[in-house]
């Protein structure tokens, strides 16, 4: 089975994106950490899906297969839509020391740099991500109802 990023988006998310949002009303800032230039990979719901099938059909036994459409967005970029969509203008820094408070159990996952390729499964599979990216599902109304 393919491996998932971190963000699995999409209508019904229940993961780390909705998680960062309440974060980010429970603060009142929409947070990242440092200069926010980690990345983080992400694929729609729906192309996870279609990956899943491809590799039951046809992926050799053992491949090492990567959902994901968007190979790294930038924390800032993220918190910004958050920021954005929330209303509270631009989103804001924190040190490292601070993320633990800020976003609880996601203090951990919203510092790494996770940028991630897909190209090889693309290329084993045929595999074309289709959905939204991140940035675009996440600016819907669907995320802050």
């Amino acid at each position: 089975m393919p491996r998932l990023p971190h963000s699995v988006h999409g209508q019904g998310d229940k993961g780390f994106v909705p998680a960062m949002i309440e974060a980010a009303r429970r603060t009142g800032v929409a947070a990242y950490v440092g200069a926010g230039d980690n990345r983080w990979a992400a694929v729609h719901r729906l192309d996870a899906a279609r990956l899943n099938r491809l590799a039951l059909e046809g992926a050799p036994a053992g491949a090492r297969l990567h959902a994901v459409a968007d190979e790294g967005v930038p924390m800032l970029e993220i918190a910004q839509v958050v920021a954005r969509r929330l209303g509270f203008g631009a989103a804001t820094t924190i040190e490292p020391v601070q993320a633990g408070e800020t976003f609880g159990f996601l203090a951990g996952p919203l510092q790494n740099d996770n940028w991630v390729s897909s190209a090889k499964t693309r290329a084993l599979t045929g595999w074309t991500p289709a959905g939204p990216g991140l940035l675009a599902d996440l600016d819907s109304a669907a995320y802050f109802a």
